[in-house]
């Protein structure tokens, strides 16, 4: 059971790295994608790997409450913050295809403080697994 929960989370955190790629690539093409990659990967790693981590134990925890109690919740809460930190790395660039939308803004914004939404995303990271731990170790004293 513990390799199918750590199987599950890892392909979690590929489908979001899979998700980055591909939202990148079709906005501004594979050099800029890999580009860009090379450039923050350690945001985008870690932003995949504590999002693989909670999908790893929200399962462990389904698995062991039978359905009764999840938290999904918060694994997509904390997986929708993951993803859009790691698009928002590059949302700057969509200024050249949605001119005509007037988020000329927003995009602004989110180029001048990307680093700090990458920040925010893995922190949202880390309070979704402290969370969920915390459900596993409230479910296991409550059922020893």
């Amino acid at each position: 059971m513990l390799f199918l929960n750590l199987f599950k989370g890892f392909l979690a955190s590929i489908a979001l790295l899979s998700a980055y790629f591909l939202i990148l690539t079709l906005v501004s093409g594979w050099e800029f994608t890999w580009d860009q990659f090379l450039m923050f990967w350690p945001f985008l790693i870690a932003l995949a790997a504590g999002f693989g981590i909670q999908v790893g134990l929200y399962f462990y925890l389904k698995h062991k409450v039978n359905d009764r109690n999840g938290s999904k919740g918060v694994m997509a809460f904390t997986g929708s913050t993951s993803t859009v930190a790691m698009v928002s790395c590059c949302a700057h660039y969509l200024v050249n295809i949605l001119p005509i939308l007037g988020v000329t803004g927003l995009v602004t914004f989110v180029a001048h403080y990307q680093i700090e939404l990458f920040w925010v995303g893995i922190f949202f990271n880390g309070l979704g697994i402290f969370y969920i731990v915390r459900k596993i170790f409230y479910f296991n004293n409550l059922h020893v």
